[in-house]
């Protein structure tokens, strides 16, 4: 079961979800933890889904570590780029993963709010970079089983 804001969210059919549900994944930087997960879920959701990824404090660029973790696994990140929180993505959003931003993600009801608490990829090296990618590969299996309603 997926870990959410105040305690876990039972399954939710896709019934209480847009036809084409749209995951926003937020981090304070939108540099890391963020971009690995929107890219993941863009590649596993094969199309089932809408994928964005915002940031409560945006970096000026992405960071080269994950850029290069990512480009082992033949995703390439180098035409994105961090990009602002705004309430608008959240409303737009069926289900916000949230990734260290805390109280600073804006809360709107009706939204399924999933906290993943992950070690931040900045200042780390590639070997602990390679491990969050991992982590957070697994989670995006899991969102998608549950997006799926298996």
């Amino acid at each position: 079961m997926l870990q959410a804001r105040g305690g876990c969210w039972p399954s939710w059919s896709r019934a209480r979800l847009s036809e084409v549900p749209e995951v926003l994944f937020v981090c304070v930087h939108n540099a890391g933890r963020s971009q690995m997960a929107a890219a993941l879920l863009d590649q596993r959701g094969q199309g089932k889904v809408r994928v964005r990824s915002a940031g409560s404090e945006p970096a000026g660029e992405i960071n080269p570590a994950v850029l290069q973790a990512m480009n082992e696994i033949g995703l390439d990140l180098s035409k994105e780029f961090p990009k602002p929180l705004t309430d608008e993505f959240v409303r737009a959003a069926d289900v916000v993963v949230t990734m260290g931003c805390g109280d600073e993600c804006p809360y709107i009801p009706g939204r399924r709010y999933i906290d993943w608490e992950l070690e931040d990829p900045k200042g780390q090296p590639l070997e602990r970079v390679r491990a969050t990618r991992e982590e957070i590969g697994r989670r995006v299996g899991e969102l998608v089983r549950e997006l799926d309603g298996e």
